[in-house]
């Protein structure tokens, strides 16, 4: 029988944190101003970004939709 080699997921670094950070603050920031902007005007802002579809509120829409943008560039 041959071993199979266990892979075990590395601890979050706190490089990992700094870049998780870098990313998701502006990408929230921009996201948020086009809600914003969004609401403000009047217009269906949800459907603009992708996971914010089913969420009750502009942060919580805001952040599935970051969260989906992050799992698409990393």
């Amino acid at each position: 029988m041959t071993d199979i080699p266990l892979t075990t997921q590395r601890p979050a670094h706190r490089d990992d944190r700094l870049a998780h950070a870098l990313i998701f603050i502006p990408c929230f920031a921009v996201l948020f101003s086009v809600a914003i902007l969004g609401q403000a005007v009047g217009l269906h802002w949800r459907r603009w970004l992708p996971g914010a579809e089913n969420m009750n509120n502009v942060f919580a829409g805001v952040k599935a939709a970051v969260y989906t943008l992050m799992s698409h560039i990393i």
